[in-house]
């Protein structure tokens, strides 16, 4: 039965090199000696390749650099809840296909790890510019969120809107405040619960680094798939549901959990690069 597709939206990629990788990793590969853009443009020359190191993984790929190039992605479901996952992931990538014989199988670029802190589809170049987790946000902004049991509690006390996400009602917090702000309030959610209740309360301080700004895009969608700009591209992230990927994919490379990336035409000759996580077999228990 052929597999059914469904669209996540497109990236640009004006450097002519587009890159699948770890994004909780992207901002370490400057710390580790040569950019990421020239790592992978070395790569793209070539073909096409695996870029590895340390904890650092992604695959880069040459790239049409005048149009916006589709991704879409086949589903299956999740052993945790049932929910769709990405089973294919397929990123197109305007170029044609070589046309010659042995051209037209899929050729094996490498494997990828599914990372915790999800993934990131974008421009080579663009991806220099990524601030991760711990770096500062360009905007100076932050989110601050609150849930748990005394939740109630502290909106009654504090206010805060509630923030829906796919599937779920969401925390209540506050989205878009300044640096300081952000601080205060969470400063004074915590004193709050420290001083009445000990604990039964949690806070979260997001700042608007573009790690945070992509799993905050996806809040709406159900593969949780989210677009932002960064370095002036278009680009995609996807953040893992926490339940599928500690089921499935916990341990990444070093407990064997690695997906084939392979290089090969599309129905229209036109080259794509795709990533193929096997759907969980339910039976296997």
């Amino acid at each position: 039965m052929p597999e059914t597709f469904v669209d996540l939206g497109t990236v640009s990629v004006p450097s002519g090199v587009q890159v699948l990788g770890m994004a909780g990793w992207i901002d370490s590969w400057r710390e580790l000696g040569q950019p990421l853009s020239e790592r992978a443009r070395t790569a793209a020359s070539s073909g096409g390749g695996h870029l590895r190191e340390w904890l650092c993984e992604a695959v880069a790929v040459p790239a049409a650099d005048d149009r916006p190039l589709r991704v879409r992605a086949s589903t299956s479901p999740s052993p945790f809840d049932e929910e769709p996952t990405i089973a294919t992931l397929e990123i197109s990538l305007g170029l044609p296909s070589p046309g010659t014989a042995d051209r037209s199988l899929p050729v094996r670029l490498g494997d990828l790890p599914v990372d915790r802190c999800g993934m990131v589809i974008g421009d080579a170049a663009g991806l220099d510019a990524w601030t991760g987790m711990n770096n500062e946000p360009a905007d100076g902004l932050a989110d601050v969120t609150y849930w748990g049991r005394y939740e109630d509690d502290a909106h009654a006390q504090f206010g805060g809107e509630r923030i829906a996400q796919h599937g779920v009602d969401g925390p209540h917090g506050w989205l878009d405040l300044p640096l300081a702000e952000a601080a205060a309030r969470a400063a004074e959610l915590t004193a709050w619960r420290d001083r009445l209740h000990g604990k039964g309360l949690m806070v979260s301080i997001d700042q608007h680094t573009d790690f945070y700004r992509f799993r905050r895009a996806g809040w709406h969608h159900p593969l949780h798939i989210g677009a932002i700009e960064v370095g002036g591209c278009q680009m995609l992230g996807i953040e893992w549901d926490q339940g599928d990927h500690s089921m499935r994919h916990r341990g990444g490379r070093d407990a064997g959990q690695v997906y084939p990336v392979t290089l090969g035409p599309d129905e229209a000759r036109e080259m794509v690069m795709r990533w193929t996580i096997p759907p969980d077999d339910f039976d296997d228990e």
